[in-house]
């Protein structure tokens, strides 16, 4: 009985022994589960904070740099990192360039052996070329991160195959997260997150709450990219709007009073800004001239161009009474400020009001079109001409030539641009030269303002209120009939 009882002694002592072992692992356990869930909800915590900081600077326009700073530092803090990085693509789509590199942040891309050798007496060397270096798309790790399209995780850099290159070396003992940047289905970057190895490997639950992270990122860079673009096409727009405004202010303001004669014009852009125009100048006593003129191209350039030409027109036109000398004075002006994808068109008339007599040039315009009273037929002027910006001067001055007409009471000169025979129905059919003729040769009778809204009305008709393709320029120069004589003289 007394080994029994030992016995029994014994076994209790080891139970309690054992319980004891058992209440401390238990114990700790719950401590490092504790202590596990204080760092999840501090990252959790931590994530709260960084995607409502997010969400404040988006609605405060940041730019991409800050937003970039922003989103790095955010994340590393969240994570516990020692550093990151943001790469977006650059307008080629052929590199990725540093936007923010945090200042802990190791290499994320591979240095080369040069470099490496410099930075050992300058430390700044290495610094600059990490920040500085931009990355191809199809190489290194960033580059892998954006063929992948998925968040990705390398647990040891220098062993990735990206870096085995005698010249580009990696030495340093890094982990890295990676995830590409995509918004609205297309690539902004990669977000990258790394730790020396020193630091400890991330977690699967790192790995979970980096990916979250990029995509809410992803959600940010994308937004704050179309906010800063529909802005900048806003400001774009009214910067546009204030150019054709002062474009409208170049064309005539009202037509000119001219004896015997009576003129009318329209300008119609196709587009906020034109490359078309027309112009009335004074050139001496009893003489006016009148131009119009087709810019090649469309949008601000044509219209940058328009500008040029008409104030060259009117500084060389006064005292000039040969049209196609006063445009090859303009063309060697013009010339060597044309760019050699643009040329411009023009026709360019004198109405000397003593005679009733028209001079006109054409430099590559479409024919001007003289409707006769008498016979009531249409005939097309196609005096020879080089446009402007073709050429630099000998070959545009032996080419271009005036014609001399005199217009009959009652007849009608029509100057018009390509929008015009160009404009087209909803099936690509053309106006054409043909049906111009026809609606000018009906209209003309009426006089110069029924011309132009004659045509105005059968291009609205002929496009079925489709969008107009080109700009459209039209000028009427009607001789106006005699005064018939009191009965009895």
């Amino acid at each position: 009985m007394p080994d029994a009882a030992i016995v029994l002694s014994v076994a209790s002592a080891m139970a309690v022994l054992a319980a004891a072992v058992m209440i401390r692992l238990l114990t700790n356990r719950i401590r490092g589960l504790r202590r596990r869930l204080r760092e999840f909800e501090g990252e959790e915590l931590r994530m709260f904070s960084f995607l409502r900081d997010l969400g404040k600077a988006i609605n405060q326009d940041p730019t991409p740099a800050l937003l970039s700073r922003m989103i790095v530092d955010g994340v590393v803090d969240v994570i516990k990192a020692r550093g990151g990085a943001v790469y977006f693509l650059d307008e080629s789509n052929r590199f990725l360039t540093p936007s923010y590199v945090s200042e802990d942040c190791p290499p994320l891309v591979g240095v080369p052996v040069e470099v490496r050798r410099k930075a050992e007496r300058d430390p700044r060397v290495l610094e600059s070329h990490i920040r500085l270096s931009r990355a191809a798309v199809d190489d290194g790790i960033l580059g892998h991160c954006l063929a992948v399209g998925e968040a990705i995780q390398v647990e040891d850099v220098k062993s990735h195959p990206a870096f085995h290159d005698d010249f580009m070396r990696y030495t340093g003992d890094v982990s890295v997260m990676l995830a590409p940047l995509r918004h609205g289905g297309r690539d902004l970057g990669v977000l990258a997150i790394a730790r020396r190895h020193e630091d400890g490997s991330f977690s699967a639950n790192d790995f979970t709450v980096f990916r979250s992270a990029a995509e809410q990122s992803s959600f940010a860079l994308g937004n704050a990219r179309l906010h800063r673009e529909a802005t900048e096409k806003r400001t774009m727009e009214d910067e546009l709007r204030h150019a054709r405004e002062v474009q409208r202010i170049l064309l005539p303001q009202d037509d000119p009073v001219i004896a015997g004669f009576r003129i009318s014009g329209t300008n119609l852009p196709a587009r906020i800004i034109s490359g078309d125009y027309y112009d009335y100048i004074g050139i001496g006593p009893q003489r006016t001239g009148i131009a119009i003129a087709d810019v090649s191209g469309k949008g601000l350039p044509a219209g940058l161009l328009m500008a040029m030409c008409r104030s060259t027109l009117r500084s060389l036109a006064p005292g000039n009474d040969s049209p196609s000398a006063v445009l090859a004075a303009v063309n060697r002006k013009l010339f060597p400020d044309i760019r050699e994808d643009m040329f411009i068109s023009m026709a360019y008339a004198i109405v000397d009001e003593s005679d009733g007599r028209i001079v006109m040039a054409r430099a590559g315009h479409d024919p001007a079109l003289w409707y006769h009273r008498a016979s009531g037929e249409v005939e097309p002027l196609r005096p020879p001409g080089l446009a402007l910006g073709v050429d630099e001067g000998a070959v545009f001055e032996r080419v271009t030539k005036d014609l001399a007409i005199e217009m009959k009471p009652g007849d009608c000169l029509l100057l018009h641009t390509d929008g015009v025979r160009e404009a087209t129905d909803g099936n690509d059919g053309e106006f054409g030269m043909e049906r111009l003729c026809e609606t000018f040769q009906l209209a003309a009778p009426l006089g110069a303002e029924a011309v132009l809204l004659r045509l105005q009305e059968e291009l609205r008709r002929f496009a079925s209120n489709g969008p107009q393709m080109d700009d459209i320029t039209l000028v009427a120069i009607e001789r106006k009939m005699r005064p018939h004589a009191p009965r009895g003289e």
